[in-house]
């Protein structure tokens, strides 16, 4: 084999490695609340956050890090960049919370 190939092997099996470990994490919106109000994950990981009210929502981290609105009846997603504690609220529903604490992989 060439060089060429082994390095493209690697590549592949390296992607194929992490997105092996990562999970999505759903979190349920219902009743004009976030249903976990503390989730844990890694990082690489995909919160989805399934809104099942009849109203428009968002997932606002505090830190900057994202900012997703959740139409009615529909997913957002958002893939776990850092670790960290990451606390969350919905910008039209303020008492909305939630908190992700991140780890490492």
């Amino acid at each position: 084999m060439s060089p060429r190939w082994h390095l493209f092997a690697a590549l592949i099996f390296a992607t194929v490695a992490v997105s092996a470990h990562a999970e999505t994490i759903t979190i349920t919106i219902d009743k004009m609340a976030f249903a976990t109000l503390e989730t844990h994950a890694k990082v690489g990981d995909t919160i989805a956050w399934v809104n099942k009210d009849a109203f428009v929502h968002t997932a606002t981290a505090r830190n900057g890090d994202w900012d997703v609105t959740i139409p009615i009846k529909k997913t957002a997603t958002v893939v776990l960049k850092k670790a960290g504690a990451i606390d969350y609220y919905c910008r039209f529903h303020p008492n909305m919370k939630g908190k992700i604490i991140v780890d490492a992989q």
